[in-house]
This record gives C-alpha cells, sequence and structure tokens, in this order.
C-alpha cells in the first residue's frame, strides 16, 4: 500500500478543517469569493494539491460553491444545502439500516410535533387541515402519499428548526417508500395512516405538545413497526 496516500489524506483534512475555521472565525463569510488556490494554500502552509482535495470535498458537502467564470464561493451555508448528502444516505439504506433510520426520524418527528405545538400559527394550522382532508376524500395511494409528505413538511416547518426540518426532508424518501409498500400490502393501513395524521392535527390545534409528541411517534412507530416485521427483525 502507498505510505504517502494516509499523509495525503491526513493534510486535506487539515486544510479542510482550516477553511472551516476561516468560516466560523468569520474572515470568510457566506456569499464571500475564496482567495486564488494559489494564495490560499501560501497563506495556510498547505500544498496547492491538498488545497484543491481540500475545496472539491467542502464544494462536495455543500460548503463551497464553484461560479463558472467566477471563482469558488462560500455558500450561504443554508441547512438544506449542507445536508442535503444527508438524503443521499437515506435513499441507499436497506434493511436494518433503514430500520435504524426510521428510529431517528421518530424521535426526530416528535420532537419537531411538539415543537410545532407550541409554535404553529392559525394559518399554517389551516395549511396542516387541507392536506388532512385531502387524505381523507381520496382513494389514490399516490395522491394521499403526497398530502402525506406535504403535512409532514408543514409541520417541520411550524417546528421553526430549520436544521431538524433539513434533516427530516433527508429521512422522508425512504419513509414514504415504506408506507407505499405498506399500503399496498396491508389491508386496513390507509386507514390507520388517516387516524394518526387526524390525532396529530387535534394535538397541534389543541396547542398540546406532549399529546403532540405523542401522536408524532406513534405514528411513525407504525411504519418502524411494519418494517421490523417484514425484516423478521
Amino acid at each position: 500500500m502507498d505510505e504517502a496516500a494516509p499523509q495525503k489524506g491526513t493534510v486535506t483534512q487539515r486544510a479542510i478543517d482550516l477553511i472551516k475555521v476561516m468560516i466560523t472565525e468569520g474572515s470568510l463569510e457566506p456569499g464571500q469569493r475564496l482567495p486564488t488556490e494559489r494564495d490560499l494554500a501560501a497563506r495556510l502552509g498547505i500544498s496547492r494539491s491538498s488545497m484543491r482535495e481540500a475545496i472539491r470535498a467542502l464544494t462536495v458537502m455543500g460548503v463551497l460553491e464553484a461560479r463558472h467564470g467566477s471563482g469558488i464561493y462560500v455558500t450561504a451555508l443554508e441547512a438544506g444545502d449542507l445536508l442535503a448528502t444527508f438524503g443521499v444516505v437515506a435513499d441507499l439504506s436497506r434493511g436494518p439500516r433503514l430500520v435504524e433510520l426510521l428510529e431517528v426520524r421518530r424521535i426526530l418527528e416528535s420532537a419537531a410535533t411538539a415543537l410545532a405545538a407550541a409554535r404553529i400559527t392559525d394559518v399554517q394550522l389551516v395549511c396542516l387541515g387541507e392536506h388532512l382532508t385531502a387524505m381523507n376524500t381520496t382513494d389514490d395511494p399516490d395522491e394521499t402519499l403526497a398530502h402525506d409528505l406535504a403535512f409532514h413538511r408543514g409541520i417541520a416547518t411550524a417546528a421553526g428548526n430549520e436544521t431538524m426540518a433539513a434533516i427530516l426532508e433527508g429521512l422522508s424518501s425512504h419513509t414514504f417508500r415504506a408506507r407505499a409498500r405498506r399500503g399496498y400490502q396491508e389491508e386496513g393501513a390507509i386507514v390507520r395512516t388517516r387516524r394518526e395524521h387526524a390525532a396529530i392535527h387535534r394535538a397541534l390545534a389543541a396547542r398540546d405538545p406532549e399529546a403532540a409528541r405523542a401522536a408524532a411517534a406513534a405514528h411513525v412507530g407504525e411504519v418502524e413497526g411494519w418494517l421490523r416485521a417484514e425484516l423478521g427483525s
């Protein structure tokens, strides 16, 4: 094995860490153009090749962005952009790892719904009610799942925590694929899903964080339990 490879990786990680420090300390601001690769490498005492790898890695992470003909810039550092790769991990997960992701979603969904119960506006509550009504008046599984997704996204927005909302968005695709399979394979699943959403909406309307937390946990727990049974775990 090439012994130089680990060293290069270590130097590249150091370059990544140094650029992160520049951002957190404010010497590089969101939207600001980076110095040239050569100047940045000289300033930080890093080789140009390692600096190039660091910039490439931070671009993949969503911390930096390349603008054609203009240079490399610090992004707006929005939670959704920084956590976009999290959704890829969720999309590629299967079997027991998918169960783990549903466990995480149950915990975060419960917390988000409790926060939403304390913070939701009347307008947001009406919007959720419209999605709930739509779910109750269609027999089309695709439409049901579309309003299901919108319902949960609305709750995450009402919670007022962009980072939590971004993580939940990344977890949604597999959760809803699991629900789709459950809806097709298990009689009565859509009826139960409607009942669970109604319980969540009632708790939100009552501005009751603990009831909202419990209703959300029970809802995602149903999906988690179904998947565990499917996998025999």
